[in-house]
């Protein structure tokens, strides 16, 4: 295994708990625990935990991530999907990782769902977007590569792969998909939007495969906490266990 390719990967997690059980006993722990393994990029939980997150992980420089937007199937008014981000904002997120309206994708309602974006990320107030496509509701690559380049257009900072909570996950097929848009956008439009793989990804052999390909489709310089990340639960553990 390629050492230094892992540990830059682990520089680029975003460990993340979303769980039903979660409460702010557990999201303090997590945190602590994530600091005790070293830095990762963030750390991702549900709005109403945000400030738990913040508090925890002060001056650490491990960013707070929340989930917004009627996560994980988007299916609120668009006023009421702005209003969650505003809300994890307000209590210190500093990413917000929100879900594509697929419903309108496949409906063909284009503008619907780069508007929504845009007003998401307006109401980021300047922090990060990572806008989720959930490619496993999406049977194929074009359809793959038009919410890509429609959460592009809307003003992503990242597009992501997977909300990790349907049974299809991050692929490599997906990725490559997405990669290949991101690539497309520097060559037309000059503009880099990062890529995050989620869903699934619990072997550091598997996040190292998605790194190797965002190196072949991007460079090797993409492969950074700025424009590449890895949602991760369970890897982030066995990860340390073969950097230690």
């Amino acid at each position: 295994m390629d050492k230094e390719l892992a540990q830059r990967v682990f520089s680029c997690i975003d460990n993340t708990t979303l769980n039903g059980t979660d409460n702010e006993v557990h999201v303090e722990a997590f945190c602590r625990h994530t600091l005790e393994l070293g830095k990762v990029a963030a750390v991702c939980v549900y709005p109403r935990f945000v400030s738990t997150a913040k508090k925890t992980l002060e001056g650490s420089g491990v960013k707070v991530a929340s989930v917004a937007g009627a996560f994980p199937h988007g299916q609120l008014p668009i006023h009421l999907k702005v209003e969650e981000v505003k809300f994890a904002i307000g209590e210190g997120a500093d990413e917000i990782d929100m879900v594509l309206s697929r419903g309108a994708l496949l409906a063909g309602e284009d503008n619907v769902v780069r508007d929504e974006v845009a007003m998401m990320k307006e109401a980021c107030q300047g922090n990060t977007l990572k806008v989720i496509l959930e490619t496993g509701e999406l049977p194929y690559p074009t359809l793959i590569a038009k919410a890509s380049q429609l959460a592009i257009d809307g003003g992503a900072d990242f597009i992501k792969t997977s909300t990790g909570k349907i049974g299809i996950g991050a692929t490599l097929e997906a990725a490559e998909v997405m990669l290949k848009c991101i690539a497309e956008s520097v060559k037309i439009n000059k503009k880099l939007v990062g890529f995050k793989a989620a869903g699934g990804i619990s072997t550091p052999e598997e996040a190292l495969a998605y790194a190797e390909m965002a190196k072949k489709i991007m460079g090797n310089d993409y492969v950074n906490n700025q424009t590449f990340r890895i949602g991760a639960s369970r890897l982030t553990d066995r990860l340390y266990s073969i950097l230690t």
